[in-house]
């Protein structure tokens, strides 16, 4: 018994050990850095914003390195042995020492509260693009828990998708008709909240067409975890078969269909309007401010009321 309990033994060690390589790297298979859209950008936005970030570690790397050294040498210096460094508890302290830790972090703080200051603001998402061609507006709305996206371009609206030309800038007015949320698109650039009764702005760009994956980034609820889409960066052909499919649609969001899509939903398909109730974003934001006289039309009595 002993000699096929320890053949047994040796057999499953022997399996899980060759096993276990195969079993990590399936673990791991979707965490793959060439997959992350901060490491690996796909517009000029988002790449000046990874610079800035591997600039700011660099420079935090000036003290945490030599920390890191020192500590092992330190452990290694003054470990247990014969003829080992000689612990001295009992000093008076060095200026130079004094001078290092508080003068080397304080520069450090200065040079990244400068560099982080001034690039920030040149990175400001309300700027306009430069761009030999105008920009792409988009108006995005945050709803339980999905994003409702009107091209006022076009007239025509989309549920969980987006669309925009790739040689042009993306223009995106943004606000909520529901609680706080956070528009962000990674491989594009950073985000930005979207709040009720408030329009933010977020201006992108695209190296050329792709897919891209967007979404909620602040916790809103049930579905938050849902409440993803993709960023379609179309060549002019693409997006003009993407425009003619939208405006095949046979669904229109007017007021009543607007109320219907404000319910709560969790993982919603996405879904095309071939027209929109005019300024829908506008009396959407109406809704939420103190209303002074009557309302513009019937539709914006409706959506304002509608949901009270």
């Amino acid at each position: 018994m002993d000699v096929i309990a320890g053949f047994c033994s040796k057999w499953l060690r022997k399996t899980v050990l060759s096993a276990a390589p195969v079993f990590l790297g399936f673990l791991l298979s979707g965490c793959a850095l060439s997959d992350a859209p901060v490491l690996f950008p796909k517009g000029p936005i988002a790449l000046a914003e990874r610079d800035l970030l591997f600039t700011a570690f660099a420079i935090m790397m000036i003290v945490a390195i030599p920390a890191i050294v020192l500590t092992l040498f330190f452990a290694w210096r003054y470990r247990k042995r014969k003829n080992g460094g000689v612990y001295t508890p009992d000093w008076d302290g060095s200026w130079i020492v004094e001078a290092v830790v508080w003068l080397v972090p304080g520069a450090i703080v200065v040079v990244l509260g400068t560099l982080v200051w001034t690039r920030t603001h040149e990175f400001d998402p309300y700027k306009a693009l430069v761009s030999d061609k105008p920009a792409f507006k988009v108006q995005a709305v945050a709803l339980d828990w999905k994003w409702l996206f009107l091209y006022p371009e076009l007239g025509t609206a989309s549920v969980n998708e987006l669309a925009f030309p790739a040689d042009r800038p993306l223009s995106i007015e943004i606000t909520s008709d529901t609680v706080m949320n956070s528009l962000m698109i990674p491989a594009l650039g950073g985000q930005i909240y979207a709040m009720a009764g408030m329009r933010s702005e977020l201006n992108l760009l695209a190296d050329g067409p792709g897919v891209f994956t967007g979404r909620n980034t602040m916790y809103s609820g049930d579905g938050f975890s849902d409440q993803h889409f993709k960023a379609h960066a179309m060549s002019e052909s693409d997006f003009t078969a993407w425009k003619a499919k939208v405006s095949a649609s046979p669904d229109v969001l007017d007021a009543p269909a607007y109320l219907e899509l404000h319910k709560d939903s969790t993982a919603n398909p996405v879904a095309y309007y071939s027209a929109t109730e005019a300024k829908l974003f506008d009396i959407i934001l109406r809704k939420y401010a103190p209303i002074v006289g009557p309302y513009e039309s019937e539709a914006a009595e409706l959506i304002c009321r509608g949901n009270s």
